[in-house]
């Protein structure tokens, strides 16, 4: 439980009923009650911001709805729990309606069942305030500079037009070549935006075949077809009053690009196997690395669902247009992976980063985080020298570390020195490593067999 303790006002006018329920309450050591003889009082102390109120039905100076809908306006999360002497079915209808977690009937087990009525709710109370630090901390993640870090024109460019996507909904095309970091900016317009409390969902469309791509994004009913043994919400479910990032949209099948712009043009979609139209409301954010306009005129895109995906584009500089961001970024790689693997911090030597200033990153950022990640468990002290960054597999091999590996054997190593790190989720290596699952499985099974 928490230190804090849970506030608890008594509203009673029977003098020894409220003392009856102070005492019992004020057993528990966790809560603090304060007792009120009638509703005024109650009111007129809201401001110290009671967890919870027990009310008496009938009240002297003012009806027990009243003050329950007085205290729901002022603060809605405050829990409000009905004592009275009658059981009318109606009225305590009317005031769950009216936002009353629980109407109890005066008797002699009241001290039990109010009890168990307050434990839970503090429990959910608690979970709320864990559930709201989450949120805190997610959005604290995800905000421009934590998320998408540099200091170059190109980079403040792109804040500058985060920060301008934020304030509609939309719909957000990113372009860029691979590994500059798409979906990193598709998180932050989410997660700083009014949708932030909702859910982000992302799917890669270039790793689905394109006979279940219906299904991944529309769903499908229980036995829609084989195979299908039980209902599946889609993507577009999953993340309706949030935003769906769809990435390497360019690599969607062109049969299929139809139904999508019927979908986002009506805000609605069908499971398949079910004649229901449901409604969604996500904004869309997409991104590829292909130039979607080229794909348009060979054929290959559908225009009119090009201009609807368009919305706001934003371009993504690869990392060699970046200036000294790339030290930044490098720097912040050591840091964040010594870290999160418990190592003592490093730094990097004048020749490192030299060698890290003359080289293109045609993998742009994720080619500069496996380079840095590689090259710290490489360093044998508390410096990272230009001999411990590798560019390549020629560069590894002839590593002194791995002189008498092959590269099959290199790049065993690798999977499983990630496999370990990330408790031997291979789908999460897989997509850590840019690889795919089965080439993971495979090469496990390869190495079982030898």
């Amino acid at each position: 439980m928490s230190s804090v303790p849970f506030k608890i006002f008594v509203v009673e006018d029977n003098e020894w009923y409220n003392r009856l329920l102070v005492h019992n309450l004020s057993l528990n050591p966790d809560f603090e009650v304060i007792s009120f003889l009638n509703g005024w009082d109650c009111l007129n102390n809201l401001d110290k911001n009671p967890d919870l109120v027990t009310l008496d039905f009938r009240l002297p100076d003012i009806s027990g709805i009243e003050v329950l809908k007085r205290i729901k306006q002022q603060n809605y999360d405050t829990h409000v729990i009905l004592i009275s002497e009658q059981n009318d079915i109606e009225v305590v209808v009317e005031l769950l309606k009216e936002g009353a977690y629980d109407y109890i009937v005066k008797s002699n087990d009241i001290k039990e069942r109010l009890h168990n009525t307050i434990l839970n709710i503090r429990k959910n109370v608690g979970l709320k305030n864990e559930i709201s630090e989450l949120k805190k901390e997610v959005q604290k993640k995800y905000t421009y500079n934590n998320l998408i870090i540099g200091e170059s024109d190109a980079i403040k460019g792109v804040h500058e037009l985060i920060s301008k996507a934020i304030t509609t909904n939309i719909n957000v095309s990113v372009f860029g070549e691979t590994g500059t970091g798409k979906e990193l900016v598709a998180k932050a317009i989410h997660y700083n935006s009014n949708r932030k409390s909702n859910a982000f969902v992302a799917v890669n469309v270039s790793a689905i075949p394109s006979e279940l791509v219906e299904s991944e994004l529309f769903g499908h009913e229980k036995g829609a077809f084989t195979g299908a043994s039980f209902l599946r919400k889609g993507k577009f479910e999953e993340a309706d009053g949030g935003t769906l990032f769809l990435d390497e949209i360019g690599d969607m099948d062109i049969q299929f690009q139809a139904k999508l712009l019927r979908a986002l043009q009506e805000k609605e979609i069908t499971r398949i196997g079910s004649n229901k139209k449901l409604k969604v409301d996500c904004r869309i954010i997409t991104a590829t690395h292909k130039n979607l306009a080229l794909e348009v005129k060979n054929g290959n895109f559908r225009q009119d669902l090009f201009y609807r995906l368009l919305g706001f584009p934003i371009e993504l500089p690869p990392l060699r247009e970046r200036n000294n961001d790339v030290l930044i970024l490098a720097k912040h790689f050591v840091k964040s992976f010594c870290s999160e693997n418990n190592l003592a911090e490093k730094k990097l030597t004048t020749s490192a980063i030299n060698k890290i200033k003359n080289y293109s990153f045609p993998g742009n950022i994720r080619e500069l985080k496996s380079i840095i990640e590689l090259a710290v468990t490489l360093s044998s002290t508390n410096e990272i020298t230009d001999h411990d960054i590798l560019f390549n597999s020629s560069e590894i091999l002839e590593n002194q570390s791995f002189e008498d590996l092959t590269l099959r054997e290199y790049e065993m190593k690798i999977i499983n020195s990630y496999l370990q790190k990330y408790n031997n989720d291979v789908r999460l290596v897989a997509k850590k490593l840019a690889i795919g699952s089965a080439t993971i499985y495979r090469m496990l099974k390869e190495k079982k067999q030898n």
